[in-house]
Formats: C-alpha cells, sequence, structure tokens
C-alpha cells in the first residue's frame, strides 16, 4: 500500500478533478474563439483566487499535449521556439547554452549555498544544458577517483534505484 502525504500548499486531492474542469472549460473556450466563456470563466477563478491551482494544471495539460504529440527533442524545440517569439517582457527564461552556469551550481551545492542552488534551478526552467554540465563536471573528476571508487558508486547507486543486485567486478580490476 503506498501512503502519500498532502503539501501544505498544494491542492487537496478532493478538488483536482473541480480544478482540471475548470482548466478544460479555459482551455475549450480559448481553443474556439469564446472570449465570452473564457472571460467569465477567467473572472471567476481570479475571484476565487483560484490562480495558481488552475494555471499548475494548465501547464500539466499543455505539458501532456505536447508529449503526446512530439517525440522529446521535438518538443523541446518547439517550447524553446514559443519561448524566444514571447514577447519581450514576458521572456526572462534562460533556454540558452551560454546563460546556465553548471560550475556555479557545483560550487553552491558544494558550499551547501541552498538559495543559490533554487534560485540557479528556478531561473533554468530548461535544465537541459544545466544538467549537461554536471554529467561533463562529474566525468571528468572520474579519472580523479581512486581505483575501485566508482564501481563502488555505481553499485549503489544500481541498490538505490532499481533493486538490482550489482554485476560482478572482475578480479583482475579490484584491489
Amino acid at each position: 500500500m503506498t501512503v502519500t502525504t498532502e503539501l501544505a500548499d498544494e491542492l487537496p486531492a478532493a478538488e483536482v478533478a473541480a480544478a482540471k474542469a475548470r482548466a478544460a472549460v479555459l482551455l475549450l473556450a480559448f481553443r474556439h474563439g469564446n472570449q465570452l466563456a473564457f472571460d467569465r470563466e477567467l473572472d471567476r477563478l481570479l475571484a476565487e483566487q483560484a490562480e495558481r491551482e488552475v494555471a499548475t494544471l494548465l501547464v500539466w495539460i499543455a505539458a501532456e499535449a505536447v508529449r503526446k504529440a512530439y517525440a522529446p527533442e521535438v518538443g523541446d524545440r518547439v517550447l524553446r521556439g514559443l519561448v524566444r517569439r514571447a514577447p519581450a517582457d514576458t521572456s526572462a527564461v534562460v533556454i540558452d547554452e551560454d546563460s546556465v552556469d553548471a560550475a556555479l551550481l557545483l560550487e553552491s551545492v558544494a558550499a551547501g549555498d541552498v538559495g543559490t542552488v533554487r534560485a540557479l534551478v528556478a531561473s533554468t526552467p530548461d535544465t537541459t544544458y544545466l544538467l549537461g554540465g554536471v554529467l561533463q563536471a562529474v566525468a571528468m573528476m572520474l579519472p580523479l577517483l581512486p581505483d575501485g571508487e566508482a564501481e563502488e558508486i555505481a553499485a549503489e547507486l544500481r541498490r538505490r534505484h532499481s533493486g538490482r543486485v550489482p554485476p560482478q567486478v572482475p578480479e583482475a580490476r579490484q584491489r
């Protein structure tokens, strides 16, 4: 049996279906150009201060639509294109390979600077390049590990994430 706990600001499970229906009303009205229905539903949501819940559900619906319509790499290109075409005052989204700083992320993690880590990740919704930089850094550090350490780390990761028993390291590679 799986036990789930609700976070303090999380939408209660009982309200999720109603919020999805409200998001669907907005999407249908927008898709079909029904400005009156769209404005009425939006005014109702704003009056009830349900913006965060509905925005979350709209993003979830959009992400599902992109996932079903495009291969992952194509979907990312489509979304990056939308960001680039957004008006200048609303497109403060970091998506460019040169604008993310994996070195700052590593330094902040090493220093225990949670605020900087959170700010960097929050300002980088397209984490492709950020995670790629971290992966490159890890690859650069692997040769510096003592013999057998990389294998032990890989075995521990397998145990934690897959529950599988790690393959035996050949006798010649053990110390």
